[in-house]
């Protein structure tokens, strides 16, 4: 259980990062909701959250690829809860194209948000561990970081740097009893692979377990790394067996 810990999850107000959040509240962790975009969804998460699970929940509009937007948020985190506890960095964009026509804003924007963002979460978040002597940091990375995957070469780029800086951030922080994981989703159901639907017959035919997963299977994995003190550095595949 995380009764008492204080949980921030960015891209926290749909898919993945929804269930992430609504997980965490319902083992006992108060949640602050990071957004880009969509007050209204973001502030749903966070009133499920209390409604349910009686928690504090509360939520915060941030650009992740903002240094200084995001030490200014994470202050006002602190300042409001009084701590920090738990980093789910889930923020993510996809800007998909073939390398041979891939714009250079393309590749850039995905890197701001999906690679920079996280450091800039872990920057700034790791003081507040360093103070606290713990903590735990969840990268969600993708089973492309591993492998890659045709027309995302961005998004692959990005998201095999989570897997460098999971590791990374893990041999620096574990001295002062702070975690560091990654957990890499396959193929899972939410708004961002919508547009793969007409593929799904195929992608699932090739996953061992026979289904494409849910955000509430992700959101178990993350959760469970949230309250493991001895597990540091590691990557949990969340894929129904698609990478054996």
């Amino acid at each position: 259980m995380l009764t008492g810990r204080v949980a921030i999850v960015t891209g926290g107000s749909r898919g993945i990062g929804a269930a992430i959040a609504v997980e965490l509240a319902s083992q006992g962790a108060d949640v602050a909701v990071i957004y880009a975009g969509n007050e209204a969804a973001a502030e749903a998460v966070c009133a499920r959250c209390r409604d349910e699970y009686g928690v504090r929940a509360a939520s915060y509009r941030c650009d992740v690829a903002d240094f200084a937007a995001v030490k200014e948020t994470v202050d006002r985190i602190k300042a409001d809860f009084g701590t920090v506890n738990i980093l789910v960095n889930n923020a993510g964009i996809t800007r998909d194209n073939l390398v041979a026509r891939m714009k250079e804003s393309e590749f850039d924007e995905v890197l701001q948000v999906n690679l920079k963002g996280a450091f800039n979460m872990i920057r700034h978040c790791s003081g507040i561990f360093l103070r606290n002597k713990g903590g735990s940091i969840i990268n969600i990375s993708s089973v492309s970081g591993k492998f890659g995957n045709p027309g995302q070469a961005n998004y692959a780029a990005a998201k095999a740097g989570l897997l460098g800086l999971t590791r990374t951030v893990a041999r620096e922080l574990a001295p002062k009893g702070i975690t560091c994981n990654a957990v890499a989703p396959g193929y899972i159901e939410t708004d961002m692979t919508a547009g793969l639907a007409e593929h799904a017959e195929a992608l699932t035919a090739s996953i061992p377990l026979g289904r494409a997963g849910t955000p509430e299977d992700v959101a178990r994995a993350v959760a469970f790394l949230a309250a493991a003190p001895y597990i540091t550095g590691e990557v949990l595949r969340v894929d129904g067996g698609l990478a054996i």
